[in-house]
């Protein structure tokens, strides 16, 4: 489909500017096709044209048609319309996963003998492209610990591109600070990327703090029922119409019923996250206070190194909750063996309650001394609640607690 410059999205056609509001209307046709309340899945790999003098009307002069299932489908473009409005972005392009929309993004803001800064609790399969694939084309990676803004602004060279993190960041749930990053990229001419997959646009803004590209992995909170892999990025126009332009090279795209399904979730994005929010502070609080639990990691709570970060960023802390047991890794298997309610799953923000173990699933081919260097230890613990009853959840955690003692 034929881009043309775009400026940012608006709501006038969204009868109302609520977030819940929002995420069911925005994007959509006030009437629809056979007057259908939901957008209808237009599952095709190609588009006719009507003659020759509509394809030089596409081709030449611009005008707005859909040509080929690379390049854009109806059902995905009211998706990411609504996604960009929802989140203040200009422009907004879907992938069919998160994992797809950073190598791609990265990969179209780049150039050879470029340099980029991350920081070193970005998603392990993020930092292995930056660190290892990356080198292939000549592009240099610096990973720094988070939180060292000295070592991040010392490091940053003529030719470094951009500083990427994640907001907050899994499992420890670390807050960038974003008025920081704002003030060294203006200070040094570069770009600002933040994955907010666990934050949402429901709990935090980056585009308020003058981020340029922000990434959601929308198979998590976003489409919210554990059934689809999809990612999004978002951000000023003309950088994501060079994202988009390498998108429709390499292919990663969503497809028309992903993105129907994604349309689906987000209908009741704003009423997860509500619930989502209030269950994971009553369980962070409750866990804090257990005599079998060694430190609790969540935002909202006091105890938290950057509470006061998320606090002054954030209007929610988020669905996930991670936690260190008592004892050691016979302790940590035993707590989740007893689980009855919670799934042992590795991902987050669907509708059910979800628990995994990182040194086991994501740190498994580490050795011991290679986790704890990262501070992956035996005994944490990642929970991303859903939206069953708080009581349920810390009854099931209760129970797993007792008959993990030993």
């Amino acid at each position: 489909m034929v881009k043309k410059k775009k400026t940012k999205l608006d709501i006038r056609n969204t009868p109302g500017k609520g977030v819940s509001t929002i995420s069911v209307h925005a994007g959509e046709e006030r009437f629809r096709y056979a007057d259908s309340i939901t957008t209808p899945i237009v599952q095709t790999s190609t588009y006719a044209f009507k003659d020759t003098a509509h394809i030089e009307a596409y081709t030449r002069h611009g005008h707005s048609h859909f040509e080929y299932g690379r390049y854009g489908n109806p059902t995905e473009k009211v998706a990411q319309d609504r996604m960009a409005i929802m989140c203040g972005a200009e422009d907004c392009v879907l992938f069919a996963s998160g994992m797809s929309a950073i190598t791609t993004t990265i990969l179209a803001l780049v150039r050879s003998k470029d340099h980029i800064i991350i920081t070193d609790d970005a998603y392990k399969k993020t930092l292995e492209f930056c660190s290892s694939y990356l080198q292939r084309f000549g592009i240099a990676c610096t990973i720094l610990p988070f939180g060292d803004y000295e070592g991040i602004e010392k490091a940053i060279r003529p030719n470094t591109r951009f500083i990427f993190s994640e907001s907050p960041t899994n499992p420890y749930l670390n807050i960038f600070d974003l008025e920081w990053l704002r003030d060294v990229a203006k200070r040094y001419n570069l770009m600002t990327l933040i994955d907010a997959t666990f934050s949402t646009p429901y709990n935090q803004c980056p585009f308020d703090y003058g981020v340029d590209i922000v990434v959601h992995s929308a198979t998590k909170y976003l489409a919210g029922h554990n059934d689809i892999l999809a990612g999004v990025v978002l951000g000023r126009a003309e950088l994501v119409d060079e994202i988009r332009a390498l998108h429709k090279a390499i292919g990663g795209v969503i497809d028309p019923h992903c993105s129907y399904l994604l349309l689906r979730g987000m209908k009741t994005f704003a009423l997860r996250m509500e619930r989502q929010n209030e269950t994971a502070m009553k369980v962070a609080e409750f866990l804090e206070g257990h005599p079998q639990i060694k430190r609790v990691y969540y935002p909202g709570l006091e105890s938290h190194p950057h509470h006061h970060i998320a606090k002054a960023q954030m209007t929610g802390f988020g669905g996930v909750v991670s936690f260190d047991i008592m004892g050691s890794l016979k302790n940590a298997k035993a707590f989740l063996d007893a689980l009855k309610l919670c799934y042992i799953a590795p991902s987050l923000g669907g509708v059910e309650t979800l628990i995994t173990h990182p040194a086991l699933v994501s740190y498994y081919n580490l050795t011991r001394k290679e986790r704890y260097d990262l501070g992956i230890t035996d005994t944490l613990i990642r929970l991303a609640v859903g939206i069953e009853e708080p009581e349920d959840i810390i009854a099931d955690i209760t129970q797993a607690l007792e008959k993990s003692r030993g």
